[in-house]
């Protein structure tokens, strides 16, 4: 009996500790994530274009309150949060415009470029209004600038993201597939052209990671989280062509924002 009550003291006591440092790992963790001061820099998939509930003082950035950075931030109550992302932006507006909250006690930085640079806007304009081999002619022209021009445009931004926030965690978010090939469309653009279009992202989002991991960057592929709700699905994440508000044409919805790029910031922070 007394081997028998002291092994069920022990057993209390070790369950008791065991809750404790639970306790005390969750709380820290709790404060760590609260003490972060988080700057949320790119273009308009990190402004949120597309998901509406824009900031009227953003005016032309269009940084919405359901963009994932506001999203990310309302979780988690960093200590401060600075929203820069911009729609529009390449990479020269970051460097340019962009990096004025980052400094030596910056802790997470995240970040979704490129896309203006390799002309992406051109590209879904030119294979809406012109014919297939236009349209496949002007991806292969981008997929040539993410070969030559692209890699060097991301090294100055990453390079000037470090120099001001040496100590940060950089996230570098890429770019969903815009269709389903096979899905439920039955007009528009042919199968043949919207998998060259998700084949490009694939290509720009490969070069993008590429950079980021030799700056030392956390990558965060959302292609993954987007799958099953790409345009043609039936349950799309993104605006398909939008004539009454052209510029949220080929953006993530709200939807798109909460379950396709907050979950990837959210794995990566």
């Amino acid at each position: 009996m007394k081997l028998s009550r002291l092994g069920a003291l022990s057993s209390s006591l070790l369950l008791g500790a065991l809750l404790a440092l639970t306790g005390t790992a969750t709380a820290h963790a709790a404060s760590s994530v609260q003490g972060v001061d988080y700057v949320a820099l790119g273009d308009s998939y990190s402004s949120g274009v597309g998901s509406g509930s824009y900031d009227s003082a953003s005016g032309d950035c269009k940084r919405s309150t359901k963009a994932y950075p506001a999203l990310w931030a309302a979780a988690n109550s960093p200590s401060s949060f600075a929203f820069t992302a911009c729609s529009g932006a390449r990479t020269g507006d970051v460097t340019s415009g962009q990096l004025g909250s980052l400094n030596a006690s910056t802790d997470l930085v995240s970040i979704s470029i490129g896309g203006n640079d390799a002309g992406f806007a051109d590209v879904m304009t030119t294979c809406v209004l012109n014919s297939e081999a236009t349209c496949l002619s002007r991806i292969a022209t981008a997929r040539s600038y993410v070969d030559s021009t692209l890699p060097g445009n991301l090294d100055s931004v990453y390079s000037a993201i470090r120099a001001k926030a040496p100590s940060a965690h950089v996230v570098v978010l890429g770019y969903p597939r815009f269709y389903k090939i096979g899905g439920s469309c039955v007009v528009g653009l042919s199968d043949t052209v919207r998998s060259a279009i998700n084949s490009a992202a694939d290509y720009l989002n490969a070069a993008t990671a590429k950079r980021a991991a030799d700056h030392g960057f956390t990558y965060v592929d959302v292609a993954g989280g987007f799958t099953g709700h790409e345009i043609c699905s039936g349950d799309s994440w993104l605006h398909s062509l939008n004539w009454l508000n052209i510029g949220e044409s080929y953006h993530p919805t709200a939807a798109g924002q909460s379950g396709g790029y907050l979950p990837a910031l959210t794995s990566a922070a």
